[in-house]
């Protein structure tokens, strides 16, 4: 496997409680898995894999959080999804494609545990529990999928930005202060939202504005929930 510089090969011992493939294969397979798989440290704002790179396997993350995206509107980005320790990425890719149809980047330093195509499809068939779980993240992620869909579509830009900053803040929780603990920017957030950063801007001076979010530097922490869900709702 070619690694960009900014990949670095490291050996960590598998964590059974982060990793999504430990935690779901059986115990003899675990001794396997430490000779097939590679663990790499991407730093933040690099690529695990681009766009239309060429698929060679799945990626399990032990720490850090990822942020998976594709070419929207010109050369603008559509955030699909986050992702955080114990979650999986690029198995978009997987199923025939021979291309992934997405990217992903590190949102801040990040350590993954890659397997190739070849290994994995003899841990499907080996481990019954890994497949059946891989099975329900699908589904789930389907789910996922169509119901942000069905909110870009219907959904006003401010109930958007409302429903994906406390998406954000549920999926990666708060600090002990209450901000959001992973460092998001205002694109990456506008991104999601499926709007621009300048409307991102505005919305947000407005909540400040009624002191229903507070920033500090790019942390964000919302002090009126409530009020904030008030914009989250679909024209019937």
């Amino acid at each position: 496997m070619f690694l960009p510089y900014y990949c670095v090969m490291q050996e960590f011992p598998c964590n059974l409680t982060d990793c999504f493939l430990c935690r779901h294969s059986i115990p003899e397979w675990k001794e396997v898995i430490a000779l097939k798989k590679t663990t790499l440290h991407i730093k933040r704002g690099k690529q695990l894999f681009a766009e239309g790179e060429k698929v060679k396997g799945i990626f399990f993350i032990y720490s850090g959080s990822v942020k998976v995206h594709k070419q929207w509107i010109g050369d603008k980005d559509l955030i699909l999804r986050f992702a955080k320790a114990g979650d999986i990425v690029g198995h978009r890719g997987l199923g025939g494609s021979e291309n992934y149809p997405i990217a992903a980047t590190a949102l801040e330093d990040t350590e993954v545990c890659f397997i190739d195509n070849e290994f994995l499809e003899t841990t499907l068939k080996t481990n019954i529990s890994f497949t059946y779980k891989l099975m329900y993240f699908y589904a789930s992620e389907l789910a996922n999928a169509e119901r942000r869909m069905r909110n870009l579509v219907h959904m006003e830009v401010k109930g958007r930005i409302a429903d994906a900053l406390l998406e954000i803040a549920l999926f990666f929780g708060v600090t002990k202060e209450g901000f959001i603990a992973v460092s998001i920017s205002r694109q990456d957030i506008a991104s999601y939202a499926g709007t621009t950063y300048e409307t991102i801007f505005k919305f947000f001076t407005e909540l400040i504005r009624e002191k229903v979010i507070s920033t500090s530097g790019k942390s964000i922490r919302i002090d009126e929930p409530d009020k904030l869900r008030r914009f989250v709702s679909i024209p019937l």
